[in-house]
């Protein structure tokens, strides 16, 4: 590795269960108890989890009624997503004491670049205690944080020790750290692709480590050399402050089952006017329209189409939209329907970013971390 770059000081903080724990922090009577927000109704789907429903196997993107089953006992409740955003405004307001590269992920996890900070401080896990304190006291919820070298480090390291902990990934620790992970826990290695490497062998970051660039390139296509670099700690991705808006979405889930064109076409005609309105709050446009159909069964199909101009008017949206829907024969009722425009305006050019990539990582054995 390049000992001529600098390390980078990561924190990613993980609010712990954070639309439930606030739950249960405005309301006493859901204190220790198993609470899960949204999924109430016959066809909802949960968005979060309290621990004690989680020691049932209930978690978020279930439906509520497989977590009724699993749970008994389980206390939904509907989501409060305005009061979610104040609070996540104020645990933002805490990071900006500290730095100013802070890059949201959603209302609940966050990067923080403390590299250079504002209390001069040379220790990113004593930044981070602070921190986790301080929303602890302030807002009354705890929160999990990982540090390390990068972002990729850092989120895997957040999920070691919660809930309410943290762990550092020291540079010197990093590969070590890498070779002993299992492969599932490799960001951007899903369900069917770890089964896939599986079959090739490739367990833990140690497996994949003695892969060839060639061979992970042969056998994952783009993907395989993202795997080479970050399980040799090459992830130089900095913290964002300002995240590029790569799409934006709008879908409903139906209270029965569709399969009548004509009811399709008046609820795509509800989610193309939704789109449209948040293309125009948010002033962007895009190419790239792309239809989700998730059908009774569960399964799922996109179909897109990239136009030759950028739009955010409802009626193009809608008319494309219809296209796609006809495009192919729907083979089963549809339970879900989903409008996302990409490709939009917003995005910048990322021709630097293969090669930020594959900078080396300065790994200083004696570093202040």
């Amino acid at each position: 590795m390049d000992d001529s770059l600098p390390i980078r000081k990561i924190i990613h903080v993980d609010m712990d269960a954070f639309y439930a724990s606030v739950e249960q922090m405005d309301n006493p009577r859901l204190r220790g108890k198993a609470v899960a927000v949204g999924g109430g109704t016959n066809r909802g789907v949960i968005s979060a989890a309290s621990y004690e429903a989680r020691k049932f196997g209930v978690k978020s993107a279930m439906s509520g009624r497989i977590a009724e089953k699993l749970c008994p006992h389980l206390i939904f409740v509907a989501p409060r997503f305005d009061r979610y955003r104040d609070i996540s405004q104020q645990i933002r307001s805490i990071f900006l004491d500290y730095t100013d590269l802070v890059e949201p992920l959603s209302l609940d996890e966050a990067y923080l670049d403390v590299t250079e900070n504002k209390i001069g401080m040379p220790s990113a896990t004593l930044i981070a205690k602070k921190i986790r304190q301080r929303i602890q006291e302030e807002v009354g919820l705890t929160a999990s944080a990982g540090i390390s070298i990068n972002k990729f480090i850092a989120k895997i390291a957040s999920d070691y020790n919660k809930p309410n902990g943290q762990k550092t990934v020291n540079p010197e620790d990093v590969l070590q750290f890498l070779e002993e992970l299992d492969i599932r826990k490799f960001y951007g290695v899903g369900k069917v692709t770890a089964e896939k490497m599986y079959q090739k062998g490739i367990f833990t970051g140690k497996d994949l480590k003695a892969k060839s660039l060639g061979y992970l390139e042969d056998n994952f296509g783009k993907s395989g050399a993202h795997y080479y670099y970050i399980v040799r700690g090459i992830h130089n991705s900095a913290v964002k402050p300002n995240r590029t808006r790569k799409s934006l979405a709008a879908e409903r889930t139906f209270s029965k089952n569709l399969s009548s064109e004509i009811f399709l076409l008046e609820k795509l005609e509800h989610i193309s006017e939704e789109v449209s309105r948040r293309l125009n709050k948010s002033g962007i446009s895009g190419k790239t329209i792309t239809l989700k159909i998730k059908y009774s069964d569960f399964t799922q199909q996109t179909r897109s189409k990239t136009l030759p101009y950028y739009i955010q008017d409802k009626a193009i949206i809608l008319e494309t939209a219809k296209a796609l829907l006809y495009q192919d024969h729907l083979k089963d009722s549809v339970r879900l329907l989903g409008i996302s425009l990409s490709n939009l305006n917003t995005a910048q050019s990322d021709r630097n970013k293969e090669d930020d990539e594959k900078d080396a990582i300065s790994v200083q054995l004696k570093f202040e971390f």
